[in-house]
């Protein structure tokens, strides 16, 4: 059985001592609910109770910032300004830009696939403003999963982390995926020539992908052994890359023809944001740079700078390329699997697909890297509050990074990656992380016109009643321009309500918090469009997408009901105890309370968490009176 200082998700000496691959059940389970099978049934006897209590309370950046120490080791300040915005450039222009431009410009907006990258870029930018004030003001590995604890409570939290974790996995065994197919084309080979057809199963994952193993299992062990180290590869295999992308806009535009801009928008504005919504996956990545914040040396200077500079540059890329892809052959031509490489085939320069596949595979390295760093954080970080176990928490003191959780969510990475195709795996993308990009951006607005103890009830009810009028009028919006294919008297409606209920906001609910180092600016407009812009691309997604999302936000609150919520409840009751405990020594070092009253406090064992609500300190305190 573990100790208590590992039960809280590791630091001690035990932990840092023991050999790899010899594990407890109290590095899975070391909660005081998990002690014996009766613990347990008592503890879901109170599933009901704990729940309420998980769903409304919330964490505070104090308590963010505390339990780094759960990791035993902190992680090094090593990154500045200009390797986050290396690492954004790298974490997103990857196979989006060189395996879905192609698809949406043919199928759904035609050249005007430019405006559909400039949407989604502009919904990213919208939510990297959001995710930078948090990183600055939050500084800790968990990124939008300790945000959202912050402001939306623990309950809210976990849901957004699982389909955080599920989009890295996803995300990243598409991106291996697309790695094996420009490998492939760089070989002057097809993509199905390096992976193996097993006839026993179902079509769409029957064709594995040892590859894409492959290149996993170097990206994990460069990811495992310094963050530093992933930083200057990232940088050398990003400036690679650039190098190409200019050629690719250079060379294009030499070959350029206007006519092919002509029809410029064949499937008129539903195309255009139709495509938007899939298009949103080229930008998928950039919040992996917000779990850097830890690492990050003087975080209010460089998480902005990194942040919002390489969103700013990556949006321009990717406009200049699909214009480039649309000058140099008509829309109807353009080769949905390797459009860029058959371009410049179809203009004559047949040399120029191997220059392409080359900087294809340098980007898709890259964006493979950052997500390996990125995904890793964000287990680290939930394991700290116990919703995962406490085991992938551990921070080696040797790295500076988290070894454990970066090996799980590679080795889940590369089995994915090795089954499934393509095509499957990018339509489940989008989804989550819009849905992820809007909860961040209704914290942020509760973050500013909220605090705890301080607000008045009167407040407090304003800005509820303004916040569900701006999501309900987004979420109509929405709706109906899913629904009706030429319809526009809804949003006559929808569209003067979300205007009003902004104004609103800014105008009668008085900020109750201002940020300390650096903050989005035009609060509250750039917040709700940002939650309005979100929630009209996920309107533009199949019905299959939510079929998919829903099944796996249930399995999410299977293991919350069963393991999460118990975990996590007992760890948060024994912070508080521990909480308690450091308050009152604070006391007797100013003189308030005598060294005695406390002194049979030092008996509570703040190991584990107890499976009721904490004592309260006044009962705690008579005791130890009625002692002395």
């Amino acid at each position: 059985m573990g100790t208590g200082n590992e039960a809280n998700g590791g630091g001690s000496p035990g932990l840092t001592r023991r050999r790899v691959c010899t594990f407890s059940k109290d590095d899975f389970l070391p909660e005081e609910s998990f002690k014996s099978w009766g613990n347990y049934a008592s503890a879901l006897k109170q599933t009901p109770h704990r729940l309420v209590d998980r769903i409304f309370t919330r964490s505070s950046v104090e308590a963010e910032l505390e339990v780094k120490a759960r990791s035993g080791n902190e992680m090094k300040r090593t990154l500045s300004w200009w390797d986050l915005m290396w690492f954004g450039m790298g974490a997103v222009i990857g196979a989006g830009i060189f395996v879905l431009t192609g698809l949406e410009a043919r199928e759904h907006a035609g050249p005007a696939v430019v405006l559909s990258y400039a949407v989604s870029g502009l919904s990213a930018l919208l939510s990297v403003f959001c995710y930078t004030e948090f990183a600055v003001e939050i500084p800790v590995a968990g990124g939008s999963f300790a945000y959202l604890r912050v402001e939306l409570g623990d309950f809210v939290a976990f849901i957004a982390a699982g389909n955080i974790l599920l989009e890295y996995v996803i995300g990243g065994a598409a991106v291996a995926r697309s790695w094996t197919s420009y490998f492939a084309t760089l070989c002057n080979h097809d993509p199905d020539d390096f992976r193996i057809l097993v006839h026993g199963l179902a079509p769409g994952y029957n064709l594995l992908d040892p590859i894409a193993v492959g290149i996993m299992i170097v990206i994990c062990i460069i990811a495992v052994l310094s963050t530093k180290g992933s930083s200057r590869l990232n940088y050398i295999a990003s400036v690679v890359h650039l190098v190409v992308i200019l050629f690719i806009i250079i060379a294009g535009l030499i070959k350029a023809d206007p006519k092919n801009y002509t029809p410029f928008a064949p499937f008129g504005p539903r195309g255009i944001f139709k495509a938007s919504a899939v298009l949103f996956f080229a930008y998928v990545g950039f919040d992996a740079v917000s779990t850097m914040a830890e690492e990050t040396k003087n975080p209010a200077r460089d998480v902005p700078i990194g942040l919002v500079g390489s969103m700013v540059i990556t949006t321009t890329i990717y406009c200049l390329l699909a214009i480039t892809l649309c000058l140099m052959q008509p829309y109807t031509s353009i080769d949905v699997n390797a459009p860029f490489s058959k371009a410049f085939e179809t203009v004559g320069w047949s040399w120029a697909q191997y220059v392409v596949a080359a900087g294809a595979l340098k980007g898709m390295t890259s964006v493979l890297l950052v997500s390996a760093v990125g995904q890793a954080r964000y287990l680290t970080h939930i394991a700290r509050t116990h919703m995962m176990p406490p085991l992938f928490a551990k921070v080696d003191h040797k790295t500076g990074t988290p070894i454990n959780a970066t090996i799980v969510m590679l080795a889940a990475t590369a089995v994915i990656a090795l089954f499934t195709d393509l095509g499957i795996l990018s339509s489940l993308l989008s989804i989550s992380t819009l849905f992820i990009f809007t909860l961040v951006a209704l914290a942020l607005l509760v973050r500013r016109y909220y605090v705890s103890g301080e607000t008045s009830l009167e407040q407090r009810n304003k800005l509820i009643a303004f916040l569900t009028l701006i999501i309900g009028s987004s979420i109509v919006t929405s709706a109906y321009w899913g629904i009706s294919k030429s319809g526009w008297i809804a949003y006559c409606i929808t569209v003067p309500i979300w205007i009003l209920s902004t104004a609103g906001l800014w105008f009668f609910v008085p900020p109750a918090r201002n940020p300390k180092l650096w903050g989005v600016p035009l609060v509250p407009w750039l917040p709700s469009a940002s939650i309005a812009i979100n929630i009209f691309l996920l309107g533009s997604i199949d019905k299959h997408s939510f079929e998919r999302f829903a099944a796996w936000t249930a399995l999410l609150l299977v293991y919350y009901l069963f393991f999460g919520l118990h975990a996590s409840y007992d760890t948060a009751k024994a912070f508080d105890v521990k909480a308690g405990q450091e308050g009152m020594y604070r006391k007797v070092e100013e003189g308030q309370v005598s060294s005695a009253t406390i002194s049979g406090f030092d008996g509570v064992d703040t190991r584990n968490a107890p499976s009721a609500p904490a004592p309260r300190l006044d009962v705690t305190w008579r005791i130890e009176k009625q002692k002395y």
